[in-house]
């Protein structure tokens, strides 16, 4: 089911799966900010090509930063455009389309939102999209019954129950009941446990932690023989996303709350994906110069000049990081855009194994 994601003040619901060593990135983009001493009070786009890159270097208020932005909106933009091709070449030699079921329990409103975010996202990728809202106070069994009606449908190749569940529901139990086969969010025990496994290839991965590595691989940042750190070890990111850099060859060191010295863990790392929920947890002084630091945290904190009352900002303080760091997600526009893609990704991917494709 959808990963929900911890925010300090709001709760945000993401999730998704990457086959390991996945395709040669494409064109990626990527924006680098970097410190220039001449002054330029407005700001230069200069796109240049450099392999399959495409990088923006952004002059402003004399100072050029020293991360290069890895775009998230846009490098999911170029994802979802190529999930709709190949969607709409396949309907033309078969007559098929995907099909994505997404359950609903309850009336949350930041999961209602999620939802019908996702519903959108199939419309525009050519994916036909079902789905099925029930009550807060539904009952396990009828709950269930509505996961095994979607099992048995030919016509649907993924299913995603939107989490949370209401207290009196067993997560679990849901999550076991999707057929292994139909779980684009990749929470199964087996697609967890194959993913584990070496030489085993899991039919998905969660598709957040398999939009870090999307992100790293189209931003062309090396894995293989690469220090890595993952701090948090949820079952919904920090386990896979550690499972999928070190089945990409790096050397993984998980960090979580009984780690007695995270600052110098985290200081020997040339990749560094944050995904605890702590609010700007992570300090600019822990980043090895010229790290590759992915932000999956999304967290509300109070600021009395926006609009809403709040601000978002992710698991690491941004602000000092990109001046150590040699790329970074920002948040938001990171790994957020990646989750609902790669749940794309996932289902266009069963659709496929299904026809043999």
């Amino acid at each position: 089911m959808a990963a929900a994601i911890q925010m300090n003040m709001l709760s945000k619901a993401v999730v998704g799966n990457a086959a390991p060593h996945r395709r040669a990135a494409c064109a990626t983009p990527v924006r680098l900010a970097a410190n220039h001493k001449a002054a330029l009070g407005n700001t230069l786009a200069l796109k240049q090509r450099r392999n399959t890159k495409v990088v923006q270097r952004s002059l402003k208020n004399d100072v050029f930063a020293s991360a290069a932005l890895i775009d998230g909106k846009a490098i999911a933009g170029d994802v979802r455009q190529e999930i709709a091709a190949e969607v709409e070449q396949i309907k033309a030699k078969t007559g098929k389309v995907p099909g994505l079921a997404v359950v609903l329990v309850g009336g949350r409103k930041d999961s209602e939102t999620y939802v019908r975010s996702k519903k959108k996202a199939c419309a525009e990728a050519g994916i036909e999209s079902f789905g099925t809202d029930l009550p807060e106070d539904v009952t396990e069994e009828e709950l269930l019954e509505v996961v095994r009606k979607y099992n048995a449908d030919p016509s649907v190749h993924g299913i995603l129950v939107q989490l949370p569940l209401p207290k009196h529901i067993n997560e679990e139990r849901i999550l076991t009941e999707i057929s292994y086969e139909k779980d684009v969010d990749g929470f199964h025990p087996l697609n967890m446990g194959y993913l584990a496994q070496r030489g085993r290839t899991p039919m998905y991965v969660a598709c957040t932690p398999k939009g870090c590595i999307e992100l790293l691989e189209r931003a062309n940042i090396p894995i293989a023989g690469k220090t890595a750190v993952v701090i948090g070890r949820s079952n919904i990111v920090g386990l896979p996303a550690a499972l999928l850099l070190q089945n990409r060859d790096a050397t993984v060191t998980v960090v979580h709350s009984r780690t007695p010295n995270t600052e110098e863990v985290v200081r020997s790392a040339d990749i560094v994906v944050a995904a605890i929920g702590v609010a700007e947890f992570v300090k600019g002084e822990w980043i090895k110069p010229g790290a590759a630091v992915i932000d999956v945290g999304i967290n509300a904190v109070e600021d009395a000049s926006k609009k809403r009352g709040y601000r978002l900002v992710g698991d690491v303080d941004f602000e000092a990081a990109k001046e150590v760091a040699g790329a970074i997600t920002p948040v938001p526009g990171g790994v957020g855009p990646m989750t609902i893609a790669m749940l794309l990704q996932n289902t266009l991917e069963g659709f496929k194994r299904e026809l043999g494709v």
